[in-house]
């Protein structure tokens, strides 16, 4: 029987055959054992409905952390991170990297690694796609003015993890992964977290020089001999040399890293990336502007919690509304904190945060 002659069968277009009529589905258990025989002997295996703080019934097809990407993507903190800057807030310029953007692309560079050396996708994809939702609005700026708040002090992969994320139930492996992509963290428990730990700092390096370059900050001549001599001057070739370096090099050691070379590379370029883009001077001051805008917020909500969308009982003040206005402050957008600093603390909209 063909697929045009079944019975209440509606098609986008002419139909289009898959496989015989009737074949049998292939089963979340059959995936899972050819995953468990495909992988690479220290990958993580996913097992059922995965290790998660609340039990759940496993899904009949998508493997734990192909369930834990879906959360991801369909949750409103990813979504938010289109309106976070990554580097520079406020811009002209609709082509220079959002939180999300960069999410995106760190992702890609996780999976680009992982997939030849065995390692699990979908759990490296879920971590890297979820990695910064514990970002507040204007990137790190929002850690030193939110971190008063906080008992510990206000840490984003932490707070993604733990609070941002928490409704979701995410794995335990996915949210170590994110909890400790940061390399001022500890290590993270599977070889796919560290893999994300990489790729978001070879991510960042390549695209913040290239939005620099974009908006005139650097010209691409100003990369140090060092960096430019090993992996090239613009972003498709550094992205090229720093992940092909990275796959062979777990090949070669059976361990995650990066060989000399390309690692020096790396490290000359982060060095760069923070004299010439991150602490120059315009940068610093807006980011300290920043600073004190989202601290604003947070001092004002705290103080007056009936303001919050769910505020109403809350003692003002208290550590709940405290934590509260945490909460509802970091997961500001840029533009949504710019208004809210207009309209509750008074600021002047021409004085707001902008990189230039």
């Amino acid at each position: 029987m063909s697929p045009s002659s079944l019975p209440d069968l509606v098609v986008a277009h002419a139909p289009i055959e898959v496989g015989v009529p009737g074949s049998v589905l292939t089963s979340r258990q059959e995936r899972e054992e050819h995953e468990g025989a495909s992988l690479a002997p220290h990958a993580t295996r996913a097992s059922g409905a995965g290790r998660r703080a609340v039990e759940e019934e496993p899904d009949r097809f998508r493997t734990c952390f192909e369930r834990d990407l879906d959360r991801i993507h369909h949750s409103k903190a990813f979504r938010r991170l289109a309106g976070k800057c990554q580097v520079f807030v406020a811009p002209e310029d609709d082509h220079l990297r959002t939180r999300l953007t960069h999410a995106i692309e760190v992702s890609q560079v996780a999976v680009s690694i992982a997939r030849p050396v065995g390692l699990n996708v979908a759990l490296t994809a879920a971590a890297a796609t979820g990695h910064d939702c514990g970002h507040g609005p204007a990137g790190h700026a929002s850690e030193g003015a939110l971190s008063p708040f906080v008992e510990g002090g206000y840490h984003h992969a932490v707070y993604g993890a733990d609070v941002v994320l928490q409704p979701l139930n995410l794995c335990v492996e996915t949210l170590d992964a994110i909890r400790n992509h940061s390399w001022n963290r500890p290590a993270p428990s599977t070889p796919e977290g560290e893999v994300v730990a990489w790729a978001d700092r070879l991510a960042y390096v390549c695209h913040d020089f290239e939005d620099a370059v974009d908006a005139g900050v650097v010209a691409p001549g100003d990369l140090p001999g060092e960096v430019a001599e090993v992996v090239g001057t613009d972003r498709r070739s550094q992205l090229h040399g720093f992940i092909t370096a990275m796959v062979e090099t777990i090949a070669d050691t059976g361990r995650i890293g990066l060989r000399q070379a390309e690692a020096d590379a790396l490290a000359a370029f982060r060095a760069f990336n923070y004299e010439r883009i991150y602490l120059r001077p315009e940068a610093v001051a807006q980011a300290d502007l920043s600073a004190r805008l989202i601290a604003g917020l947070a001092e004002f909500y705290l103080t007056h919690p009936s303001h919050l969308p769910e505020g109403a009982g809350l003692v003002p003040g208290s550590p709940d509304a405290t934590a509260a206005a945490v909460k509802y402050v970091s997961g500001m957008t840029d533009r949504y904190a710019h208004r809210a600093a207009i309209d509750l603390l008074g600021w002047d909209e021409n004085k707001l945060p902008r990189t230039a």
